[in-house]
């Protein structure tokens, strides 16, 4: 591919959030679903999306972390794409391919938020990242995203087999990846897709990605669901900005999951199948004390433990959903801080 492809490539990709909305357009009809200030959904099937958090290009990284980063096109037809995060050192990392969160309908690798705490665990863990956009619901219902998991860990895989082939834009982060040390992980809905992702993977023994090695999956509050409730979900008390409450959640799901499905789909409850049958991934699953998923998030590492699989998990105290994005308290640092540091000794660094 010449660099004027590339070029015209990169010129095409879009980091804004999908589908905003222009202020001159023609009323939709009723608004059929809502959650405020993040999506309202039309009878007509129109989408809007407020910016509540900003997009911002990788020009905003702190020079103190000494991390790099790009944006790569991975599918310029789906605008699917990736922010790739380089720790500056002269030796080969991990690879965590991470998925972010936004209960599937919002959300973008683009965000101020995400930026922010992607660069940092780079430089803390010491780990490439690489962050994939993916195409949002109800657009792109589930297994949408699912599947541009899939596409984000084939790319990797061509990348690294065509390493000699590539051009210097794509050579300053595939020389510094150990791609026998890869990881899988996500936030809220990115863990629930990284989860999904790895199951998939495990039914064909990983031999889709071989030589690609697939260490562990690293899943941060994942947003799972069914149709009884936990008691978390029931008692847990939610400030008015929560960043996760239970209507929102159960909002995602009817816009997410495919038509007549409920909250005992596979895709949101994993307890659904039998976890014996299935080939997973070593696990780390970090928890938050104050998060309606909370019991959800316990009961399915006791489910994995009970199902003999490789499971371990952390409870963050006195911080809820998202914490690591959105609260700028001490607290929340010094818990993300105390995330990072279980993350980094579960990936063995």
């Amino acid at each position: 591919m010449t660099r004027k492809i590339m070029a015209a490539l990169a010129s095409s990709l879009n980091p804004s959030p999908q589908y905003t909305v222009p202020t001159d357009y023609p009323p939709h009809g009723s608004v059929v679903e809502e959650i405020e200030g993040l999506i309202r959904v039309h009878k007509d099937g129109y989408v809007e999306r407020p910016q509540v958090v900003p997009c911002v290009t990788i020009s905003t990284l702190s020079p103190e972390l000494n991390v790099t980063s790009r944006d790569m096109v991975i599918d310029s037809v789906t605008n699917t794409w990736a922010r790739v995060y380089v720790p500056i050192c002269q030796h080969k990392l991990p690879l965590l391919v991470y998925f972010h969160g936004g209960g599937f309908c919002v959300g973008s690798a683009a965000w101020s938020c995400y930026h922010a705490f992607l660069a940092r665990l780079s430089s803390k863990v010491g780990c490439v990242i690489m962050s994939v956009n993916y195409r949002l619901a109800p657009e792109n219902p589930l297994p949408a995203p699912y599947d541009e998991g899939l596409k984000a860990l084939m790319w990797v895989k061509q990348q690294m087999l065509h390493q000699q082939h590539n051009k210097a834009s794509e050579l300053w982060w595939t020389t510094k990846c150990n791609f026998s040390s890869v990881f899988l992980a996500g936030d809220s809905a990115g863990a629930n897709i990284a989860y999904n992702v790895a199951t998939r993977l495990g039914a064909c023994d990983g031999a889709a990605l071989s030589p690609l090695n697939l260490k562990g999956l690293i899943l941060i509050q994942p947003f799972f669901g069914g149709e009884a409730r936990t008691g978390s979900e029931k008692c847990m008390a939610q400030s008015p900005g929560s960043a996760l409450n239970l209507a929102a959640s159960d909002t995602y799901w009817r816009l997410a999951l495919p038509c007549g499905a409920n909250r005992d789909h596979p895709w949101c409850n994993p307890l659904a199948v039998k976890l014996e049958e299935l080939k997973l991934l070593r696990t780390l699953v970090c928890v938050s004390e104050m998060d309606i998923l909370k019991d959800r998030n316990l009961e399915f590492c006791e489910a994995l433990a009970r199902a003999g699989k490789r499971v371990e998990y952390g409870v963050f105290k006195g911080v809820g959903h998202a914490f690591q994005i959105l609260s700028k308290s001490q607290l929340a640092k010094n818990r993300a801080e105390e995330m990072m540091a279980r993350v980094k000794s579960f990936m063995g660094l």
